[in-house]
């Protein structure tokens, strides 16, 4: 009987002690610790049992451990101090997924969820980073769904942002349509997702969607900037203008962001007039304002007044940032204005203080491939780059090679498109015309070979041509428009008035050995000619016609659009102005066929 106090003493339970002042303020910080730190910190909560009965000190250790270590290292903390007794507050939880990299984050959601904290829409929002890869993205979807969080719209703009980064964007349209509530946020979203998965036809469509739905969303300021660079894209000007309209009625007009889109807009589809009424109607010109009617100017081949905007513009007090040299530069290049490349070049260097990047090297390539000084810009490149030359800077290159038929530099060029793993059809394409350009027709056969043993495909290219705000798409040899019969009858006409006049297929641009006639033969129906020939069909009399081509025009076309233009017959019966709008991969050029004749632009 002696011994039944103690015993009672022995099994009644301890109280806990209270972890020290240090260690208290070590675990309400918020910052995460030195790892040093937070091992001592670990090892005092293990020596005094905290984390065994103080719920509270537990879940505020396990937060600062996912913040303190290293993901993985934090991830094998939490799996062996979680408990269904100790697992964290959903607050808490939220905390610690935010902390973890993507695929430790999905392992903790496992794991609180199996001992019973589901967790709420925002714990899967933390989750759904640009980063997300397609399979997680899918997962959470199915968690979204099952756990009715579809009402809650930041989460599902969320997933739908994850879909379109990883070019899903079907999943990002299903997600879209189960939305009980289809906010401007949700519409400029899915806008997005089709702009960046080249989905731009669609992206117009989406305007007029949008316009028509029941929900009270309406266009706004960001929406009129997507659709604008939608426009851009593919020349849609008549649709770029609808746009411009609903933001004047709806007093997005004067905001700085949209005009600067319509710039852009504008000088991509050749209307360099009214892009330069827009800019002089512009208040208060910021750098990118000033770069956009520079960049415009050089891309239409006003290469002086891209210079003097670019006077103009120093005058003013603006300071120029990377992409105002990268149009000046580029202005240079396009108007074959070497010495004064050079000097923009050093100015960037010396009086700005600016390291030049990547796309400004580039142009000097440009500029110097252009005027035949290959050897120099391939000694440039190699020796005197201060940052890697990426594939675009080849690639431009590789094109003056083809152009001005320099075999040897043009396989140096392709080897190092292989060492960086960058090679794509479009580059054997350029070899293959450095090769026919010479008669090397055994090069060219090897060529092929190889693109077939590694399934290397050549993207087919594609001309478009905007009729009433809709656009039609036309491919080599394409038989699929409805009115298909009209539009090879025209192109036989027409290609029988310009022979009258002089024109001869240029049989270079055809990469097939055959014989003359045969290659005359294969260029007749490339879809820049068909996209030209529906056009004459359709178009009313008087207005430019507007083209936009996925890849490189070849030279033939080119040739054969302006003798087009300059046929009496039809310049004076249907258009006066043709432009050829290429968005090639090495970026955005173009080709004025009928340039307008040079204005003073002033800038004020």
């Amino acid at each position: 009987m002696a011994l039944a106090p103690h015993l009672s003493r022995a099994l009644r339970p301890r109280s806990v002690p209270p972890p020290s002042a240090a260690a208290t303020a070590l675990l309400t910080s918020a910052s995460p610790l030195p790892l040093r730190h937070f091992l001592q910190l670990h090892a005092h909560l293990l020596r005094t049992g905290v984390l065994l009965l103080d719920h509270t000190a537990a879940s505020a250790f396990l937060s600062l451990a996912a913040a303190s270590l290293p993901s993985l290292r934090a991830l094998a903390v939490l799996h062996h101090h979680l408990t269904p007794a100790s697992v964290p507050s959903t607050f808490c939880c939220n905390s610690i997924l935010h902390s973890l990299s993507e695929s430790d984050a999905f392992s903790f959601l496992r794991r609180m969820r199996a001992l019973g904290r589901r967790g709420n829409a925002f714990s899967l929002a933390i989750l759904l980073r640009p980063s997300c890869t397609l399979a997680h993205a899918r997962q959470l979807h199915a968690n979204v769904v099952a756990d009715g969080h579809l009402r809650d719209a930041l989460l599902a703009t969320s997933l739908m942002r994850s879909y379109a980064t990883c070019g899903a964007g079907e999943s990002a349209r299903k997600v879209f349509d189960e939305m009980l509530i289809k906010d401007t946020v949700a519409w400029n979203v899915l806008i997005t997702c089709y702009a960046r998965n080249k989905r731009t036809k669609d992206t117009l469509k989406l305007f007029e969607e949008m316009r028509r739905s029941e929900s009270e969303a309406e266009p706004d300021e960001v929406t009129c900037i997507l659709l604008l660079q939608a426009c851009t894209s593919l020349g849609a000007l008549d649709f770029g203008e609808q746009i411009w309209e609903y933001a004047m009625e709806h007093g997005y007009g004067g905001e700085l962001k949209v005009r600067n889109s319509l710039i852009t807009m504008y000088t991509r589809c050749g209307c360099v007039e009214k892009a330069y009424e827009v800019f002089c109607g512009t208040p208060r010109k910021s750098v990118v304002t000033w770069s956009a009617m520079i960049s415009g100017l050089a891309a239409n081949g006003f290469g002086k007044e891209a210079i003097s905007a670019f006077e103009e513009m120093s005058k003013s007090g603006v300071a120029p940032d990377a992409q105002t040299f990268t149009g000046v530069l580029s202005a240079c290049s396009h108007s074959g204005l070497v010495d004064e490349g050079f000097r923009f070049f050093d100015m960037m260097r010396y009086e700005y203080q600016m390291m030049p990047n990547v796309r400004h090297y580039g142009c000097i390539v440009d500029l110097m491939g252009r005027s035949g000084l290959l050897d120099e810009a391939y000694t440039l490149v190699v020796e005197e780059m201060r940052v890697a030359p990426d594939a675009t800077i080849w690639r431009t290159l590789l094109g003056a090679c083809r152009i001005h038929g320099h075999v040897d530099l043009g396989e140096k060029v392709v080897s190092h498109l292989i060492e960086l793993k960058a090679q794509q059809a479009g580059d054997y394409v350029l070899l293959l015309n450095t090769y026919a350009t010479v008669g090397d027709w055994k090069k060219v056969a090897e060529v092929r070979k190889l693109m077939k043993e590694n399934g290397i495909q050549t993207t087919p290219g594609c001309t478009t041509v905007e009729l009433n705000g809709e656009l039609h798409e036309f491919v080599a040899d394409d038989d699929s428009h409805p009115r298909k019969a009209e539009i090879f009858s025209k192109l036989d006409e027409i290609n029988r008035h310009l022979r009258i006049a002089g024109y001869v297929p240029n049989v270079s641009s055809e990469l097939h050995d055959l014989d003359s006639e045969g290659k005359g033969c294969a260029l007749t129906y490339h879809s820049e000619k068909l996209a030209i020939a529906f056009a004459l069909l359709v178009m009313p009399q008087r207005r430019p016609i507007r083209l936009a081509k996925n890849l490189r025009v070849c030279v033939d076309c080119h040739n054969f659009t302006k003798i087009t233009m300059a046929n009496n017959l039809y310049k004076s019966e249907k258009f006066d102005q043709l432009w050829l709008l290429q968005f090639a991969c090495t970026g955005h050029f173009q080709n004025q066929v009928n340039k307008p004749p040079c204005q003073q632009f002033k800038y004020h």
